[in-house]
C-alpha cells in the first residue's frame, strides 16, 4: 500500500523475497513474545507502528535505516497481532484460526504469482483502492463508537477482502511493470506485509460475524 519508486531500473526479486521471508520471521517472534504484553501497551504500540510507516515514506533511500525501521515495524506487528489471533482463537477455535491463514497464504501466492507471470497492469485500481481503504477505516472508526448490526459487519469484511486483494495485484503490478531498486525493498516488504495481513484479518473477521448468524 505505501508508495514505492516506479523507475524501471532494476527488480532485484531474490532481495526483495528473502527481506519478506525473513521478516515474517521476525514478525513469528513478535507474536510469540506478544503473550507477554501488557494489553495496556497495544494501543501504544498500533501508534508506534503507524508512526513507523511514516518515517519510512522519508528515509526510503538509506537503506540501513530503512531495512532497521522494517524489522522493527514488524516486529512490533507481531506483537500487536497477538490480541487479534488469540481472540479469534477463543471464538472460532485455533483449527479455523489456522485454515483462515492457510487461505490467506494460498491466496495471496497465487495473486502474486499470477500478476508476475502474466504481467498484467492492475495500477489502474490505485485510486479506487485508496477511496476503499478509506471507506474501511471510517467505518470502522464508527463501529468503535456506534456498533453496527452482525450483517453490516460481514459486509463490511468481505468488502474489506475485496480491498486487500486489489491491494495485493496492484503491488505486485507496480513491482512487475515498474520495477525497483535494492533502496525501495524495506518499503515494498512492508506494503506487502500491509496486504497480506490485512487480508489474513478480514478473513479472519469475516469468519467471525458468519459464526454469529
Amino acid at each position: 500500500m505505501a508508495e514505492f519508486t516506479s523507475q524501471t531500473i532494476r527488480k532485484p526479486y531474490s532481495k526483495l523475497f528473502a527481506a519478506f521471508f525473513s521478516g515474517l520471521l521476525v514478525t513469528t517472534a513478535g507474536l510469540y513474545l506478544g503473550q507477554y504484553v501488557p494489553p495496556a501497551l497495544m494501543l501504544p504500540l498500533t501508534i508506534v507502528e503507524i508512526g513507523m510507516i511514516i518515517m519510512m515514506m522519508f528515509v526510503r533511500k538509506r537503506q540501513s535505516i530503512g531495512y532497521l525501521l522494517m524489522y522493527s515495524f514488524m516486529f512490533i506487528s507481531g506483537l500487536t497481532l497477538f490480541t487479534v489471533i488469540s481472540y479469534y482463537v477463543s471464538l472460532l477455535g485455533a483449527t479455523a484460526v489456522l485454515q483462515a491463514f492457510a487461505v490467506t497464504t494460498i491466496s495471496f501466492g497465487a495473486m502474486a504469482v499470477y500478476t508476475m507471470v502474466s504481467k498484467r497492469d492492475f495500477t489502474f485500481l490505485g485510486n479506487f483502492l485508496f477511496l476503499g481503504l478509506i471507506a474501511l477505516v471510517l467505518i470502522g472508526l464508527f463501529n468503535v463508537f456506534f456498533p453496527l448490526p452482525s450483517m453490516t459487519m460481514l459486509m463490511y469484511s468481505g468488502f474489506g477482502i475485496l480491498i486487500f486483494i486489489g491491494y495485493t495485484l496492484y503491488d505486485f503490478s507496480r513491482l512487475t511493470v515498474h520495477g525497483f531498486t535494492d533502496e525501495d525493498i524495506p518499503i515494498i516488504v512492508v506494503s506487502i506485509y500491509l496486504d497480506f495481513i490485512n487480508l489474513f484479518q478480514f478473513i479472519l473477521q469475516f469468519m467471525g460475524f458468519s459464526s454469529r448468524d
